[in-house]
């Protein structure tokens, strides 16, 4: 049943990037248990059957700031392994759920922090989007045209370094908790993920072969043998033969002009091979060159939308995607040889697992009836 099966894991209802990481978490086996907060303190209301990251997770409404509520969260954090929260440095503690509080009724218990700017520094307490964690560490700054950067929607910052590299954290502390028997706190800061993910380009640019100039690089779609191209029909195609070899076979496949692509050109004469590119990709239609080029080692794909990518036949045959609740979403990864990942549950509506929960945890139904009474269900 995944090989988190058995974990038992508190998410206090973020936005973005904190339930990507929970949904990962489900996935892989884990019980997410989702504390619930108001629509609007979590940003845009999601119908609960639309909200992919909701999927295979279990949903409670606990009125934390009802000392009853607080109290029968505590109770349940006693028996977790994981609680992850994404507000401000200090809401948590005030709360009365902070990791101090925690690990004072759960020693072992792994407390995950999801904040855009960490749980120190001058911007710490300051409000932020993707958008700005990313400017921050120069990621945004080498991607788009010469004109202007262009965010990568929220894939670099949301779910890239604030989503993966919370549950990379989170797993790596709770192999630690194995042999400590000792929790920790992780500072999972979306600016500390963004600039790790830039690592290789200080690498490259301290070698010289990286300028900070946006469009001007190997991979940043200035070349033209990486880069997108438009076809006759108003798609596009992706072109990405860097190795000589591979280079070579798209020179030949696609029938390029072997006085102009012969071999692969310096950067000097990029701009005008772009241009010419243009115009042989212009000639046909996206399914011609798919036809033509995909599956070689040419280094092609169309630019799917992701209405057409469940359908394509590579996605379809790997069961890349599922269909859960009506709605197509990318299936668990990655994948494991014994511990399968089975197809996660349809989302809960918020609360509608908040019983069962409590039930599972030791309360009784005098002890739910007593929460209800309190308002501390909501």
């Amino acid at each position: 049943m995944g090989p988190l099966a058995g974990i038992k894991i508190i998410e206090i209802k973020g936005i973005g990037p904190g339930p990507y990481a929970g949904m990962l978490l489900a996935d892989m086996g884990a019980d997410v248990i989702v504390v619930e907060r108001s629509s609007e303190t979590v940003g845009i209301a999601v119908p609960a059957q639309k909200d992919v990251t909701s999927r295979g997770k279990r949903s409670i409404a606990i009125d934390i700031k009802n000392p009853a509520g607080l109290k029968a969260l505590l109770r349940l954090v006693e028996q977790a392994d994981v609680l992850f929260e994404s507000f401000r440095p200090g809401v948590a503690e005030r709360l009365g759920v902070g990791p101090e509080q925690c690990h004072v009724i759960n020693p072992a218990l792994v407390y995950g922090r999801l904040t855009g700017w960490g749980q120190s520094g001058p911007l710490a307490n300051a409000a932020g989007h993707d958008i700005n964690y990313i400017s921050l560490t120069g990621a945004l700054a080498a991607i788009g045209g010469k004109e202007k950067p262009v965010p990568p929607l929220n894939l670099v910052g949301d779910y890239a370094s604030g989503g993966l590299f919370l549950v990379t954290g989170i797993l790596a502390a709770l192999l630690e908790a194995r042999e400590s028997g000792k929790g920790q706190v992780i500072d999972a800061a979306i600016t500390d993920g963004s600039a790790s993910l830039m690592s290789v380009f200080h690498g490259w640019k301290d070698l010289g072969f990286w300028s900070e100039k946006r469009h001007a690089n190997l991979l940043d779609g200035a070349a033209y043998h990486y880069d997108v191209y438009e076809t006759a029909d108003g798609k596009f195609v992706s072109i990405g033969a860097l190795e000589p070899q591979f280079y070579a076979l798209l020179v030949e496949k696609a029938g390029l002009d072997e006085d102009l692509f012969g071999t692969q050109a310096s950067p000097e004469q990029w701009p005008a091979l772009k241009e010419q590119l243009a115009v042989v990709f212009k000639q046909r239609s996206r399914q011609e060159w798919c036809e033509i080029l995909e599956g070689s080692d040419a280094c092609f794909a169309p630019v799917l939308d992701f209405t057409e990518a469940p359908a394509h036949p590579h996605n379809h045959a790997r069961g890349t995607y599922v269909t859960i609740a009506g709605v197509d979403q990318p299936a668990p990864a990655p994948r494991f040889s014994r511990s399968e990942c089975p197809l996660p549950g349809e989302p809960s509506a918020e609360g509608a697992d908040t019983e069962a929960v409590l039930r599972d945890s030791g309360f009784s139904d005098a002890d739910i009836a007593e929460l209800r009474e309190s308002g501390a269900l909501t």
